[in-house]
Order: structure tokens, then C-alpha cells, then sequence
């Protein structure tokens, strides 16, 4: 008979043995998360309907006329290029539902859209043909790009692939070019703005753009940002397009129009990507915009300082360059529970990462996990106080002391109290110089 072994919880063992536990050594697990992911709902020319989608930017890159229906260079994904410069991903909702799919006798578009009328599907005998076995080569082309090719003898056999669906029972005949027609698009509503937010809930970004013009839709936007951030405490900032009004510091209201269309709201676009991959130690003041739109930057110096009043977000001429004037949000009516410090786009970012990292920190390593008693409130503390410390060697936050964190037991024996003192940095931005002259 075997000795006794295994692994054991307490030692109390019945028969001679080895028992051993292996078990990891302490690790730093209040780890800073990244930042860079951004959510945008939009009208586009393809892609799913009713459904958020992620798209990364390689794939972006490699895959944009898969996904969007167009090339990268071209002309129409200027807004997308403009978003992608500065996150590491991006979910995305298609808001105008409701059109046709184009087809033909061989195949229908994947998705409804007038763009599905730009794809055609050549058919050509392929080498191996023969009078009595006659095998074809199908392909799939949008526009000038051949984007699929299956050799095959029958439509049976034909694979559905990212831009069409065949038509099984088509009987298969050489064609030089047979176009998919009936595609229409769809309208989006402002319904569909609500149907985003209910399907966006759940994900984790760190900035939302919305490029309606409609105070009504900003202001369901703000609503969304207020809920999530102060009763949910899932923390990110949605920029709008001038809405000003909100007042909040989860709200960023960028000013500017393009060139000769002073209520355009591409910006948005390059802003809420920004926005998005701004470190928690960086600050976006003085950026330069390197998007590809045309931004009206035709202010005068009170208009400026107007619109910084304001909680404006504004891009400016500074000499040659577009360059963000001042990182800040609408947050204007400063209290003394609230300071005016909260306008601060940096500073909500240090904060933000704090509600975000703590958050997930207990619910993944606390949370009906670690008993409340002395030894795991010190093991919250240490977790805490170690966040707290790898901010302050990033810069992000000055002055921290580990007396600065108790973590203590709650009213009941399931909760536990943490009080935190934190200084965000922020970056220079004004200097005041005074010159003595002998």
C-alpha cells in the first residue's frame, strides 16, 4: 500500500506521507492598467448591424476594407485614421439600420448598404476544366480588389466569405463580371444612440466619442456618463461636440469646427482617441493635432480664454502647427467638495485610474475571496499603498505616503472602509517670470 501524499489545508494527516502545497510567491497584483481603448457609435457604410464590434489597429490597418468597406488610404476613413492614431482599440457601432442587401444571382452583399452594389462576382474556367468536368474560379471583387478566389465545380461548394454570401442552388456559368444591385442604406435615429449605450454598458473603455450634433443626443450622452461614473463607478469621459453646458468632468466639449464648416464635428474623432491613449502621468495641453482634417482655428485671444472659461476644449494656430490649447473638461462650477482642480483632464485621468484599478483589484483578488479580518485589510492596504506607489514613480501623483491609505472594517462583517489621500500631478503649463535688471 502507498504512503500517504497530496497537497493539504490543515495538518491533520492520518497516514505517514509527504504533503506538499506549491503556491505562488507574493507578486505585485495592483498592477497599473492601460489606457487606449475607445468607443464610438457612427454612421458607416458597412459592417454588422445592431451589434458593437472591437477592431484593433493592425487590423484596422490590414483588414479596413473588410471591416468598413473601404481601403485604408481612402477618403472616407479619414475620421478612422484620425481615431486610431492614438488607441490600442476601438469598439465600434454601426448606427444606421434598416437597409437593403445588395445581390445577384450568384451571391448577396454580408451587409445591407449601398456600398454592397461596388462588389461583383467574376466567374472563369479554371485550368483544371475539362467539356466533361467543367470547374470554375469564383471570385469576389469590391471595387478594383479581387478579395476572395475558391476554385470549384458547383456553387455548393463555394464558402461564404467576409463580404458576400453564395447562393448555393446558383447554377455556375462563365462571367466577366456579374454586379450585386438593390443595396441600400439605412437611417440611423436617435433610438439608435440608446441601443449603443445599452450595448456599450458592459465594456471597458476609457473614452466615448459621439459625433451627433443634437442637444438631445448629448445631452442622453451625458446622462449615460453621469450614471455610469457616479453610480456605477465605471470611470471614463465622453467628448461631445460643443456642449459646453454639461458641466461635468466626465464631459469633454471640443469647440472647434473644420475650415469653412464651423459646425462640423470630425474633431470628435481625433480627440476622443486622444483622449483615450493619454497616459495617467501625461497631459494632452500642447499636442499637437496630427489628424487630417482642416480645423478651424480662428480665434482671437478672448475668444480663447472664453472658451477655456467655458470648459471649452480647443484646438489653436500656434505658428505653423494645431496644437491643443489646454487639456480640460466642462467642469466649471467649483465647490468646495469639488474644486477646480476636478476641470483638469489629468487629473481626472489619475483619479480614473485609481476608481478603475482598485475597482478590479478587489473584485478579482477580494471579493469573496480573502476573509475580512486584520491580516485582509493589511493585505488590501499593502495592494493599495503599491498602486499608489508605482503612480508616484510614474509622476503621476506627488507627496504620497503610506499613512495616507487605512483600510478599515466596515459597519458590516462583509465590508471594509478604505480612506485615501492622493495629489495628482499636472503638467507645467503657465509660467510666470519675473527678471530683475541691474
Amino acid at each position: 500500500m502507498a504512503l500517504g501524499g497530496g497537497t493539504f489545508t490543515t495538518m491533520n494527516k492520518i497516514l505517514p506521507g509527504t504533503y506538499i502545497n506549491f503556491v505562488s510567491a507574493p507578486r505585485a497584483s495592483a498592477a497599473l492598467s492601460d489606457r487606449g481603448i475607445a468607443a464610438m457609435p457612427a454612421e458607416l457604410d458597412w459592417g454588422p448591424e445592431g451589434a458593437v464590434f472591437a477592431v484593433l489597429p493592425e487590423e484596422f490597418e490590414k483588414r479596413s476594407l473588410e471591416l468598413f468597406g473601404y481601403p485604408y488610404t481612402h477618403e472616407k476613413l479619414k475620421g478612422l485614421r484620425d481615431l486610431f492614431r492614438n488607441i490600442r482599440k476601438g469598439y465600434f457601432y454601426r448606427l444606421n439600420t434598416g437597409g437593403e442587401h445588395a445581390k445577384n444571382d450568384f451571391a448577396t452583399a454580408l451587409y445591407a448598404g449601398a456600398r454592397g452594389n461596388s462588389l461583383r462576382i467574376v466567374i472563369e474556367a479554371a485550368e483544371a476544366s475539362t467539356e466533361e468536368t467543367p470547374v470554375y474560379d469564383v471570385s469576389t471583387w469590391m471595387d478594383d480588389t479581387r478579395v476572395d478566389l475558391q476554385t470549384v465545380k458547383t456553387a455548393t461548394e463555394l464558402r461564404d466569405n467576409a463580404f458576400v454570401r453564395f447562393q448555393a442552388e446558383a447554377a455556375l456559368a462563365a462571367t466577366a463580371g456579374a454586379n450585386l444591385t438593390g443595396g441600400t442604406d439605412g437611417a440611423s435615429s436617435d433610438a439608435a444612440y440608446q441601443t449603443f449605450l445599452d450595448q456599450i454598458e458592459p465594456y471597458t473603455f476609457h473614452a466615448l466619442g459621439c459625433l451627433s450634433d443634437k442637444p438631445a443626443v448629448k445631452a442622453l450622452f451625458t446622462a449615460f456618463t453621469k450614471r455610469m461614473r457616479d453610480e456605477s463607478g465605471v470611470k471614463f469621459q465622453t467628448v461631445l461636440h460643443q456642449y459646453g453646458q454639461a458641466d461635468y468632468e466626465g464631459v469633454i466639449s471640443v469647440e472647434n469646427g473644420l475650415t469653412g464648416a464651423a459646425d462640423d464635428t470630425s474633431a470628435v474623432w481625433w480627440v476622443t482617441g486622444a483622449q483615450a491613449g493619454c497616459a495617467v502621468n501625461r497631459s494632452l495641453t500642447n499636442r499637437v493635432y496630427d489628424g487630417e482634417f482642416e480645423i478651424d482655428t480662428q480665434y482671437t485671444q478672448a475668444q480663447l480664454e472664453q472658451g477655456v472659461q467655458s470648459g471649452g476644449f480647443l484646438l489653436h494656430r500656434a505658428g505653423d502647427e494645431t496644437r491643443v490649447l489646454t487639456d480640460i473638461n466642462t467642469f466649471v462650477s467649483a465647490t468646495e467638495e469639488r474644486s477646480s482642480d476636478f476641470g483638469s483632464n489629468q487629473t481626472i485621468r489619475v483619479l480614473d485610474q485609481i476608481g478603475n484599478d482598485i475597482a478590479a483589484l478587489f473584485n478579482t483578488k477580494y471579493n469573496g475571496q480573502v476573509p475580512n479580518d486584520a491580516a485582509g485589510r493589511v493585505s488590501l492596504w499593502n495592494d493599495v499603498v503599491r498602486h499608489h506607489q508605482q503612480l508616484q514613480t510614474l509622476r503621476a501623483i506627488q507627496a504620497f505616503e503610506p499613512d495616507d491609505v487605512t483600510v478599515e472594517a466596515g459597519d458590516t462583517k462583509k465590508s471594509v472602509v478604505v480612506t485615501d489621500r492622493v495629489t495628482p500631478v499636472n503638467a507645467m503649463e503657465q509660467l510666470y517670470m519675473v527678471c530683475v535688471v541691474a
